[in-house]
């Protein structure tokens, strides 16, 4: 039995994410699809075409998956990511590709025994960064962390960091809006 996930947050997510796992386990080839994943991820999110395909509700499945699967073969994406992508082409859940990536890096750190924890910032985190909020989750009790880092200009600074159903909102954004919020209370 699959058990929804908290990151892409849907059932299929679980579903697909279990499937993947399984394939790349049986293939010997786990940890080089966990990178390929990872690597999938970060090219839907820097390029602004695939973006645009992806985002797209009128796309074509019969146009966007060779147009994918030229892009993924140019980048050098195994046959197995591959086939991912166009089992989800093939089942109409190109929109949901994002939703995906994102369970399976769930899925396979629940299976490793690690926490995610889901960082969103205006600029990438350094390492020092990085490693600092590592330190902060170890001593707030959150043991083998991992995290999966996402950019959001709109939050115009500082950061969310999400670990399961917790959401920390220290963002420029937020601290404006409940400022703004509190102003009109007054007025």
């Amino acid at each position: 039995m699959v058990k929804t996930l908290s990151i892409g947050g849907h059932g299929f997510a679980a579903r697909y994410a279990a499937a993947l796992y399984d394939l790349a386990f049986d293939d010997h080839c786990l940890d080089g699809t966990v990178d390929e994943m990872a690597a999938l991820g970060r090219l839907l999110a820097e390029s602004p075409e695939l973006q645009r395909l992806v985002d797209d509700p009128l796309v074509n499945s019969a146009k966007a998956a060779p147009v994918l699967n030229q892009a993924l073969t140019a980048q050098g994406f195994s046959l197995l990511v591959r086939n991912f992508v166009n089992v989800a082409i093939a089942n109409r859940r190109l929109r949901d590709l994002p939703a995906l990536i994102a369970g399976f890096a769930a899925y396979v750190a629940d299976r490793r025994g690690e926490v995610v924890a889901e960082v969103c910032s205006v600029h990438a985190l350094s390492d020092v960064q990085r490693n600092q909020l590592r330190a902060r989750l170890t001593e707030a009790g959150y043991g083998n962390v991992r995290l999966i880092e996402r950019l959001d200009p709109a939050l115009l600074g500082g950061m969310t960091l999400k670990i399961g159903a917790k959401l920390y909102d220290t963002s420029l954004k937020s601290r404006l809006e409940r400022l703004t919020y509190s102003l009109k209370g007054a007025a």
